[in-house]
């Protein structure tokens, strides 16, 4: 089965072919990070605008690099949701059309069910079941997942994500955007242990996140420090991180030992952090348990992983109808 996936949540312009969701034929992707760099964050009416621009030549490229015709296409997978109201309408709406052109069936997917699915991507992915760990620009989640298209929401952020953390602390210290990179670099040539700031564990939902209380305590640390802190931002961007990733990975790794799963996935764009990469791979280590993180090119807002999913869902039987919506939330799936 051959499908072409769009993604247009946020700020990038996707599009791939995938065969029986494991073989990608062509993965493009068109970022704008250098429209909203100068802003500090994504503006949602410049998305919107950039996408209505870039989905045409983005689609048709995947489909050019694919090396098939239109008339092989099998279906057409979109994301749905959760995201940008503005953005999804571009790329669905588009979809939609697409598939009624072709006479070929529409499915619209859940973009976090497809950064799960992402590492099924992979040469090695995980058996069922095992726990993931989606951190992104907007969501910090936790899930216990028993198949492509079915997944227990253990626990989620009750603030800002993980993702939105490094953007803010990022903009504090001038840094630009986005953070995650950013704060990365710096990180490196920063002492972790110089500059402590508070892990918020949350005892009491042990599964749950809180990054809003440390995203207050580097503030705090500039404020207090107005006169010096420009000569310590190595240092405050390593110990922000360090507390960040220490939390991540420990509640991975405790979410896994509740389920009694051997496998665990860290997905979505802050999965590309390496220290994150390397805190989880050693703390798995200590538990015996094997990690499943995807390629730098798919741990990123991707519409190979939209293809991926939308063929589980197609085996299934299940289809889109072209009346359907997009949605800007969705608490769980």
């Amino acid at each position: 089965m051959i499908i072409l996936g769009i993604e247009t949540s946020c700020d990038e312009t996707a599009a791939a072919i995938v065969i029986d969701g494991t073989t990608v034929l062509s993965s493009i992707v068109s970022s704008q990070i250098d429209v909203h760099h100068s802003y500090g964050g994504v503006v949602p009416e410049l998305a919107s605008r950039k996408h209505i621009e870039a989905i045409v030549p983005v689609v048709n490229e995947a489909v050019t690099r694919s090396g098939i015709c239109l008339a092989e296409l099998d279906a057409v997978a979109a994301t749905r949701g959760p995201g940008l109201i503005g953005s999804l309408l571009v790329g669905f709406t588009f979809a939609k059309g697409y598939s009624r052109f072709l006479r070929r069936p529409f499915i619209g997917i859940n973009h976090l069910e497809g950064h799960v699915n992402s590492v099924f991507l992979e040469p090695d992915p995980p058996p069922f079941p095992f726990v993931a760990l989606l951190v992104s620009g907007g969501h910090t989640s936790l899930y216990y997942v028993t198949s492509h298209t079915e997944m227990e929401c253990m626990g989620q952020t009750r603030d800002d994500a993980a993702g939105e953390a490094f953007d803010k602390v990022s903009r504090m210290l001038g840094l630009g955007y986005p953070g995650g990179g950013v704060i990365g670099r710096y990180a490196e040539k920063g002492d972790p242990k110089k500059i402590l700031f508070p892990r918020p564990f949350l005892p009491k939902s042990p599964n749950d996140f809180s990054f809003s209380g440390l995203k207050t305590a580097v503030n705090r640390y500039i404020q207090s420090h107005e006169n010096e802190y420009k000569d310590r931002i190595s240092d405050i961007a390593a110990g922000f991180q360090e507390s960040v990733v220490d939390v991540l990975a420990s509640k991975l790794i405790q979410a896994a030992m509740e389920k009694k799963c051997a496998h665990i996935a860290v997905v979505g764009g802050v999965a590309a952090n390496s220290r994150l990469r390397d805190k989880v791979t050693k703390a798995a280590g200590k538990k015996k348990l094997t990690v499943h993180i995807p390629s730098i090119e798919y741990c990123g807002d991707n519409a190979a992983m939209i293809a991926l999913t939308g063929y589980h869902y197609l085996e299934k039987g299940e289809e889109s109808d072209l009346d359907s919506d997009v949605y800007s939330r969705v608490a769980q799936f």
